[in-house]
């Protein structure tokens, strides 16, 4: 027997962060008709973006990390806004964040982070021939380094655990790589 949807009801809103929404929901359980409760994680979508250089290197960063209290090596990225498509987005998070700019844009696809509990989606976006003619407008929370890496270093920097990111993995398995 498949699993099939579950019967929920309207979810309520139980906390209110800056960046997420924490909401409780009632859902029936078609196997077994019990009423259970389950929380989410309610947030707008996010973008990831593989920059590639006039050179053909990606644009990456480093930057420490709360959750793992590390520092860690990822590609640009953040919160699509109210009104933004990813694309657009993509272009934003980059010269935010590195200040690299221009070049083709393409969509490459989009991962539920977590559909457990995270309601969003999350978008890869790739810019191709990107330069640093932008300014760099970090957000208080941010202290970046670019740096940047031949495409060919990317499987092994996943492979030894330099580049642990889920979200970054995903990316680069939309490119084709991982």
């Amino acid at each position: 027997m498949s699993p099939k949807k579950w019967e929920t009801g309207e979810p309520q809103e139980r906390g209110e962060f800056s960046i997420f929404r924490v909401k409780e929901v009632q859902g029936v359980s078609p196997r077994t008709g019990e009423e259970l409760k389950f929380y989410l994680l309610e947030c707008n979508d996010w973008v990831n973006v593989i920059a590639f250089t006039v050179e053909g290197e990606v644009v990456m960063i480093r930057q420490y990390r709360f959750g793992t209290q590390q520092v860690e090596l990822e590609i640009p990225g953040g919160v699509i806004e109210d009104g933004e498509t990813p694309e657009e987005a993509a272009v934003r998070e980059l010269e935010e964040e590195t200040g690299y700019k221009g070049g083709e844009i393409s969509y490459l696809g989009s991962v539920s982070p977590n559909p457990a509990f995270h309601t969003n989606r999350c978008h890869t976006v790739v810019i191709q021939g990107v330069k640093p003619e932008g300014e760099l407008s970090l957000d208080p929370g941010e202290d970046l380094e670019v740096e940047l890496i031949p495409l060919t270093d990317i499987p092994e920097l996943i492979a030894n655990g330099t580049v642990r990111h889920s979200l970054v993995m995903a990316a680069f398995q939309l490119l084709g790589l991982a």
